[in-house]
C-alpha cells in the first residue's frame, strides 16, 4: 500500500483544485459579432446557434432560468426506457426507485431545455451512496449549448450494473446539472436497487 493515494470518503465531496479557467460568458449578439470578417468562423457559428442568431429563444417565459432540466432516462438495450419527470416536486423522486439488474449495461440520458443565451460547460455530476457510505462518483462533461426551441439531451456513456449478492439492494444518488461557472441549474436526489432479476 505504500505509495498508494488511498481516497476517503470524506474526500469523494470534494472537487479537486483545477487550474482550468472558463471563458467569460459571451452574449450571443457578441459573439456573432467577434471575428465578422472570418467567413468561415461566421458561417461555424451560424451553424451552432441556428435560431437563436435571429432573436432571443424563450421557451418558458416564466422561468428566469438558462438550463431547464426536464427528464432523467435510464436506458437498457431490450428494455422499456425508465424516466424520472424533474420539473415537479422533486422530493418525491426518492420514493421512486428504479430497478436496475444487478451486472446489467445501462446509460443514463438527460433531457434539458436551453434558452436565452449560450450556456457554457455543462456538467453532470453524480454521487452514489448505500446505506449512508459513499460508493461511486461520476462526472459527465455534458458540452456548451446554444437556445433552442426543442428540448436537447446527453446520454452518459455505458455503465455497469455491480453484481452479487453484497452489491443487491438500494443506493441514494445525488445529481447535480452545473457548468463551468458553478451556476447550478438543478440538484436533484434520487434512488435505485439492483435487484437480481427485472421486476416484471
Amino acid at each position: 500500500m505504500s505509495g498508494e493515494e488511498v481516497t476517503t470518503p470524506d474526500e469523494l465531496d470534494h472537487e479537486p483544485e483545477s487550474n482550468y479557467k472558463p471563458p467569460p460568458e459571451k452574449t450571443i449578439d457578441e459573439i456573432l459579432k467577434a471575428d465578422e470578417e472570418d467567413e468561415s468562423l461566421r458561417k461555424y457559428k451560424e451553424a451552432l446557434l441556428g435560431d437563436a442568431q435571429t432573436g432571443t429563444i424563450v421557451v418558458e417565459p416564466d422561468n428566469p432560468r438558462k438550463v431547464i432540466v426536464k427528464k432523467l432516462v435510464l436506458v437498457v438495450a431490450d428494455r422499456p426506457e425508465i424516466s424520472l419527470d424533474l420539473t415537479g416536486d422533486l422530493s418525491k423522486l426518492k420514493k421512486e426507485a428504479f430497478i436496475i439488474k444487478e451486472g446489467v449495461s445501462y446509460k443514463i440520458r438527460i433531457e434539458f431545455i436551453v434558452q436565452r443565451e449560450i450556456v457554457h460547460g455543462l456538467k453532470y455530476v453524480q454521487k452514489t451512496s448505500k446505506l449512508g457510505i459513499p460508493v461511486d462518483k461520476m462526472t459527465h462533461m455534458v458540452g456548451s449549448y446554444a437556445p433552442k426551441a426543442e428540448i436537447q439531451s446527453y446520454t452518459t456513456p455505458a455503465e455497469e450494473a455491480p453484481s452479487g449478492m453484497l452489491t443487491r439492494g438500494s443506493y441514494t444518488v445525488h445529481s447535480l446539472f452545473t457548468d463551468d461557472d458553478k451556476n447550478e441549474h438543478l440538484k436533484w436526489e434520487w434512488t435505485f436497487e439492483i435487484k437480481k432479476d427485472w421486476k416484471d
